[in-house]
């Protein structure tokens, strides 16, 4: 079975990392989401991002960070989900959308209550001396 496949916005502030939790998750993530049909990664992460928190990614400013493979949260074990993230500057106030419910600034401290793949990107994160 092939992951699940997703994008993610990695952006750091103050050696935090912004991740966002749906009204549907128990957990935060880095925001970010799907490919619709036809779309480029930068054309869905740039649509993601705004639904989720109402700011515009600079498209010429998007670059590739790291690609993230681990057990997808709340589905059966071996459903796995790969995340292929970015970084890119934005336009706007970061303010979640309705389908948004919190917008969280996260580090190491947060690990526990963290889903695999978020414990990854901490992970990495920190390896790169990013973030606490």
């Amino acid at each position: 079975m092939n992951p699940i496949d997703k994008l993610a916005w990695i952006h750091v502030q103050d050696r935090k990392v912004l991740f966002v939790r749906s009204h549907k998750s128990d957990v935060p993530y880095c925001p970010g989401g799907k490919r619709e049909e036809g779309e480029s990664d930068h054309q869905a992460l740039m649509r993601e991002i705004q639904e989720e928190i109402s700011v515009q990614l600079v498209e010429d400013t998007i670059e590739y960070f790291e690609t993230f493979t681990a057990q997808a949260h709340g589905k059966p074990e071996g459903v796995m989900v790969q995340i292929k993230s970015f970084t890119a500057d934005f336009i706007g106030t970061l303010s979640p959308s309705n389908e948004i419910a919190e917008m969280q600034w996260v580090d190491g401290q947060d690990l526990p209550r963290l889903s695999k793949p978020g414990k990854l990107i901490i992970a990495s994160l920190q390896a790169k001396n990013l973030i606490d």
